[in-house]
């Protein structure tokens, strides 16, 4: 169960599948991005519930089956998801490529604090001049924040502010009972299940979009750019654009690790000359202006997101922070126990506003103190190190 911005379900380009099954590899390869379905892979998940707040929209909203393997061409970890966020990536196969089949169901649903936060409102159980406040059962409440704050106009702010589309269908009459309830049956089905909560499902930034200008951020889009298959595919069809999306990000990559080892004129001249390249002159051009040495390899880091949509970008104000932490604690009220919870503080690397990441760490132990009582913490992070 992931309460995140992103869906982190992408998986190791190269990895050989095997590496799941040998630890100390295998935590070399993972990243903050794709260590869900190599899990999946590995036998541990059969279902995963990604719930997102509604600025974030980068799979399809509702539930998805599909199969996770080892592609039998190249060993690699493979699904039969002809979604965009993995073709986009070159991750999907037939099934008959694939063995060591794994089914998974996905689960895509928004979480929309406007409907709870304005519900509350209209019952009266919120003051319009109170900021709205966790209501925990017998239990003094870390998690809340100063009351003096004036919510009026939260909804309108967040519809104003966020991402894509302004009010998914699946969510326009979403309540945190009737979500908790459909999550409920799907828990019925398993054993147990492991809690994941990345702080910045709370709020979230672009980093890319403050480390390049406007204009290089544009070019990279152009670069990297995806383009989505329309309509009814075969199977042909999907195998062809994944092959072209495949040999687009080969050269991409081939052109950065060239650029790293030295960005002349000539070199840069080489790469511009091949089909849909030739902004990558004024993008150098530009890099070079503003740094002594341009970090490529990063360069095309960020070109990896910039594919069919762009990374969620939403600076939550105070209160809208307060509103998700709320939803977060009335879906959760109504849930079994985790087997296990794991929080991703993800500020280091700015996805998460390093300004707000404490403040929403202590709020979200307080919700889980309320829940479950005392916590058994184990903070694996440090100044020094990168967040766990």
């Amino acid at each position: 169960m992931h309460f995140d911005s992103h869906p982190d379900l992408l998986i190791p380009v190269n990895m050989p599948a095997d590496t799941v099954f040998d630890k100390e590899t295998l935590f070399g390869e993972l990243s903050i991005e794709n260590w869900i379905m190599p899990a999946v892979y590995a036998g541990h998940f059969s279902h995963v519930l990604w719930l997102h707040p509604p600025w974030a929209q980068q799979i399809r909203e509702g539930k998805h089956h599909f199969l996770v393997g080892k592609d039998t061409s190249t060993t690699t970890i493979r699904v039969t998801s002809t979604d965009h966020y993995f073709l986009s990536d070159g991750l999907y196969v037939t099934e008959e490529q694939l063995e060591n089949q794994k089914p998974v169901q996905l689960d895509v649903m928004t979480v929309n604090p406007d409907k709870l936060c304005s519900r509350q409102e209209e019952n009266g159980a919120v003051s319009s001049a109170k900021k709205p406040k966790l209501a925990l059962e017998g239990a003094e409440n870390p998690a809340s924040a100063d009351s003096d704050s004036d919510t009026d106009g939260l909804r309108e702010h967040a519809v104003a502010q966020r991402k894509g589309p302004s009010c998914p269908e699946q969510s326009c009459s979403w309540s945190p009972e009737g979500q908790a309830g459909e999550i409920l049956e799907i828990l019925k089905k398993g054993d147990a299940f492991v809690l994941d909560i990345d702080l910045d499902f709370f709020s979230v930034k672009n980093p890319f979009k403050e480390m390049f200008t406007q204009e290089e951020y544009k070019i990279l889009q152009e670069l990297y750019h995806f383009k989505q298959p329309d309509g009814s595919l075969t199977e042909e069809d999907l195998v062809d654009c994944v092959d072209t999306r495949t040999h687009q990000l080969e050269d991409l990559e081939a052109t950065f690790a060239d650029l790293c080892d030295g960005d002349d004129e000539e070199t840069v001249q080489k790469w511009a000359s091949n089909p849909g390249m030739g902004s990558l002159i004024p993008l150098v051009q530009s890099l070079k202006k503003r740094m002594e040495v341009p970090d490529y390899e990063m360069v095309h880091q960020a070109g990896l997101t910039c594919d069919y949509s762009e990374l969620p970008h939403h600076v939550s104000t105070e209160q809208e922070i307060e509103c998700l932490i709320q939803s977060v604690y009335y879906l959760l009220k109504n849930l079994p126990k985790p087997a296990l919870v794991t929080i991703a503080r993800s500020s280091l690397d700015d996805y998460c506003p390093s300004e707000q990441v404490d403040t929403i760490q202590e709020k979200v132990l307080g919700v889980l103190r309320s829940l479950y009582g005392t916590l058994d913490i184990h903070l694996v992070y440090s100044a020094e190190s990168s967040p766990s």
